[in-house]
């Protein structure tokens, strides 16, 4: 807020409070005369007597976190989880966590503050913007839609806020400390080459730190968590909101790591979860974790899906109320035109004719597109469609393939993202015990 925008503000306060002092000195002392209700001269109020001001929850080092906040962050994990009903005990339970998390994040932007690391609003705008095409949302219509859902834009660039400084501090505080050698790097890259056609996998992971006296309670919460996963919640949401892991800014993605990088429980884990699926609770020193295996490839060798795809989608619309027979003479036509339009050059001409969309997309992996898709996508020759998709709700298309870059069989392991893999680790565990250290150093008024 500008000072000009500020001194209107506060010059229209002063008026509302002279006018409301001029109607408190004309109006009866009783208040029936004006209202007709029979409404005593000094009412004796029972419970909150303002309920729009939210008492303090917590008071971090000095900084107070409201119900608000919590109920505010709360929305975000009941959005995640697909706006479903959640029980009433299942969301007390939320509701501690949320609130543990909060008082994590406040301790985080604290630590940033002290050292002097500045996060500039921009920088938040910048992840605010992307955080709500994430969401398939504008920027100017986002704040309205998080309203609506029981949450607000300040939460979320709160949540933003306290990532992107705890991220800053980690590479002032943490990052340069971390030493690696180069031969630990080749070794790695000799123990890669060696073991050459093993399983590898791409992990995503929720950790939930404890001690000893909370790991009952923390465990039941991974509990819950997994069953809410499980549920159809999504685990980028959950990781992002739960997780102590400094993955949690990512989703909780772990990247592509073989089984013998892991600890040995998530190891056992990895090999035997189908992908897609999420994992029991696990403990492992310093908590617990929960993962899910979102894909597999074979060390060093090469895989069909890490094919880079060029792809045009033609797409088509139907207004609400139509049914599938309706919608069938345009779903045949955008086949036939698939069929017909002599490729990606073609492509355009062909949507104008029928009323359809094209959107280009270039770069794409073929593994990042679902499983049904990618096997159709790699049995095509250039210029050919898959059979149209969707519903008649989110519509119909298909995607012409333009262009196919295959991987290279021959390609080794690089010395600089084994390095990067190798830092990336040593980080996360030297920043959970800074955490550690943040709270045990805190002063937490829960109120």
């Amino acid at each position: 807020m500008n000072l000009g925008t500020f001194g209107k503000a506060t010059l229209l306060l002063a008026g509302s409070i002279a006018a409301v002092a001029a109607v408190a000195q004309t109006a009866p002392a009783g208040g029936d005369a004006a209202t007709g209700l029979n409404i005593p001269a000094n009412p004796q109020f029972f419970g909150d007597e303002n309920p729009s001001i939210r008492k303090a929850t917590a008071i971090v080092n000095g900084d107070v976190i409201t119900g608000t906040d919590v109920d505010q962050r709360l929305a975000l994990i009941v959005l995640a989880n697909g706006g479903g009903e959640i029980p009433p005990e299942e969301m007390q339970r939320l509701r501690a966590q949320v609130l543990r998390n909060l008082v994590d994040e406040t301790l985080q932007i604290q630590a940033a503050a002290g050292k002097d690391i500045k996060v500039e609003p921009r920088d938040i705008d910048n992840y605010y913007r992307q955080y709500a095409a994430n969401l398939k949302r504008a920027p100017a219509d986002f704040e309205g839609y998080l309203r609506s859902q029981g949450s607000s834009e300040r939460s979320i660039k709160r949540q933003i806020h306290g990532e992107i400084a705890w991220s800053r501090l980690q590479r002032r505080q943490i990052e340069p400390f971390v030493n690696i050698a180069d031969d630990e790097v080749e070794q790695i890259i000799q123990r890669l080459n060696a073991s050459k056609g093993t399983q590898e996998y791409r992990i995503s992971e929720i950790f939930l730190g404890s001690a000893p006296e909370t790991a009952a309670e923390v465990r039941a919460n991974a509990v819950r968590i997994v069953q809410q996963l499980r549920g159809g919640a999504s685990f980028l949401a959950y990781a992002r909101q739960f997780s102590e892991a400094s993955t949690a800014a990512v989703g909780g993605d772990l990247g592509w790591v073989r089984a013998e990088q892991l600890p040995e429980p998530l190891a056992e884990a990895a090999r035997v979860l189908p992908v897609g699926q999420v994992s029991d609770p696990i403990a492992i020193p310093g908590g617990f974790s929960i993962v899910s295996v979102q894909d597999t490839q074979q060390v060093l060798t090469a895989d069909p899906r890490d094919a880079v795809l060029s792809l045009k989608q033609v797409a088509i619309a139907f207004p609400a109320g139509m049914d599938q027979a309706q919608a069938a003479p345009r779903v045949e036509a955008l086949a036939k035109a698939g069929r017909t339009m002599g490729g990606c050059g073609g492509a355009e001409k062909a949507a104008a004719a029928i009323g359809a969309e094209v959107v280009e997309r270039d770069q794409l992996k073929a593994r990042d597109l679902p499983a049904a898709l990618q096997d159709m996508l790699l049995k095509l020759s250039i210029g050919q469609s898959t059979t149209p998709f969707g519903s008649l709700k989110d519509g119909v298309r298909i995607l012409v393939l333009c262009g196919r870059d295959d991987p290279d069989a021959t390609a080794g392991p690089s010395f600089d993202k084994v390095y990067q893999q190798l830092s990336e680790e040593r980080v996360n565990r030297r920043a959970q015990r800074y955490l550690r250290d943040l709270r045990r150093d805190a002063v937490v008024d829960y109120r």
